[in-house]
């Protein structure tokens, strides 16, 4: 494929590792984006979320340590400072990755970009419109924050999580509606920053679709840390004025009604696919539930020579799915044989502790008919959670209960998302509860917790009794 054009239309993560790579392959790459590279996941996703995440930790620490002494009650953050720094690491990665691209040769355009025809994109500036021939096409246009027909974002009262991420200001209150990852991260950073947090989620427990045992036990850490939490809420109306929004509707629990009102509202329950306007002729690309564009496991769409990676293609909406999309696009752009394999994609949420999985839940594994055993050990048996004061978590792996394979695991711990890459490993490879075992792992280290879960799944675990 040398010498061929590939035109990659959305410069988000999943665009910029197939440009990237097909780079490598040796095809000439143009990027089209009308936004700056890096995507929502460097400009306003995982990048800066995470960074507000342990600037408002570090805070919360330092006033809630027990063995300091002094006026700590008196630390005030600079919220100010904390967007400025947010900002300066943002832009050190986009210039860090716009630096990439052009020592890789790869042509960033600024503008929007349309599929007009086979091998065709239409390319719409500020100052004029162009068309690039193209041998293979790949859409990497992402997702945006869903609202609700009486809730619309409005940028002010109503805010979508790109709204949160530059506040100007610290709100006095603040109603999160949606329990998954961005409403919890989020939550937790204004919560830790002094706003009075509450979050409402209409499906019984937090995280959706998680490990229950997991998700329930940090929906408690989550509360004592001072989150209101409601589950199972329906919100039927809004209101909005100039002094606060105030949200009805009803409990699915019992029925009851209720109300809520604070200073702003977050919504933060789910994503849509930016599919429009993005080909000649929509209707030629078939889809899936949600609106999302149907794909191979090539990453080809119904239309031939054009792929679509990413928040487009659906499933799991995290960026290392992304970069996965566009490394096995770029692969076949190129004339290789790549395919996608979604077995064992991790996922995290970064509140204090981390919910890190990968693989089966407990409950998907029973609801697919598979005999299982589950091996669980608890941090309160950690000689390092100890010394880190954190002892409020677990590490839960599931396995096939006839052949030991580890089929899932969820880790609920400081840096969680650190430790995953060990089991999921051990999904994807096919492992065993005993290949887990047979690593030798740092003492004192929380890592050591995954060994003796799977030690625990056969009644072998050591430092916790079996019974």
């Amino acid at each position: 494929m040398e010498g061929k054009k590939l035109v990659i239309i959305g410069g988000g993560p999943g665009g910029y590792l197939a440009a990237l790579r097909a780079s490598q392959l040796g095809l000439e790459v143009m990027v089209v984006e009308e936004n700056r590279v890096g995507g929502i996941c460097i400009n306003v996703g995982c990048i800066p979320t995470k960074y507000l995440l342990h600037q408002t930790a570090i805070y919360h620490q330092l006033k809630t340590n027990k063995n300091l002494e002094g006026p700590v009650q008196e630390l005030k953050l600079s919220w100010q400072k904390v967007q400025q720094g947010r900002q300066a690491v943002v832009d050190r990665l986009v210039k860090g990755l716009e630096f990439l691209l052009t020592r890789n040769k790869i042509k960033v355009i600024k503008g929007r970009g349309k599929v007009v025809g086979p091998g065709q994109v239409l390319v719409k500036t500020e100052k004029e419109e162009f068309s690039l021939a193209a041998d293979k096409i790949i859409l990497a246009t992402g997702s945006r924050p869903a609202d609700f027909p009486f809730l619309r974002f409005d940028g002010q009262k109503i805010i979508s999580s790109t709204e949160a991420l530059s506040l100007n200001e610290v709100p006095k209150s603040l109603l999160v509606v949606g329990a998954g990852a961005i409403g919890l991260e989020l939550g937790c950073v204004y919560q830790r920053a002094g706003t009075e947090v509450t979050i409402l989620e209409i499906m019984p427990t937090i995280l959706p679709g998680t490990d229950k045992t997991s998700a329930q036990r940090l929906e408690r850490i989550l509360k004592k840390q001072g989150l209101k939490i409601f589950t199972q809420m329906k919100i039927d109306t809004a209101e909005v004025s100039d002094r606060e929004v105030k949200l009805k509707g009803m409990s699915l629990a019992d029925g009851k009604a209720f109300e809520f009102s604070a200073e702003k509202v977050l919504i933060a329950a789910g994503r849509r696919p930016n599919v429009e306007d993005i080909i000649w002729d929509e209707t030629l690309l078939k889809k899936q539930k949600g609106n999302f564009i149907e794909v191979n496991e090539r990453g080809e769409t119904s239309l031939p020579d054009i792929y679509a990676i990413g928040d487009l293609v659906g499933g799991k909406l995290l960026a290392h799915k992304a970069y996965h999309d566009g490394i096995v696009a770029a692969e076949n752009v190129a004339g290789h044989a790549a395919k996608v394999d979604y077995r064992a994609v991790p996922a995290a949420i970064f509140t204090e502790p981390e919910l890190a999985t990968v693989g089966l839940s407990q409950e998907e594994a029973e609801a697919q008919g598979l005999e299982i055993k589950v091996g669980e050990f608890p941090l309160q048996a950690s000689g390092r959670a100890l010394t880190m004061d954190s002892t409020d978590g677990l590490v839960r792996i599931i396995a096939d209960k006839k052949t030991d394979e580890v089929l899932g695991a969820h880790i609920l711990a400081p840096h969680a998302s650190e430790m995953i890459p060990v089991l999921t490993m051990a999904v994807a490879r096919r492992m065993k509860l005993k290949d887990i075992d047979s690593i030798i792992y740092i003492h004192p280290t929380l890592s050591e917790s995954i060994p003796e879960a799977a030690l625990k799944a056969n009644g072998l675990a050591l430092h916790i009794l079996n019974s």
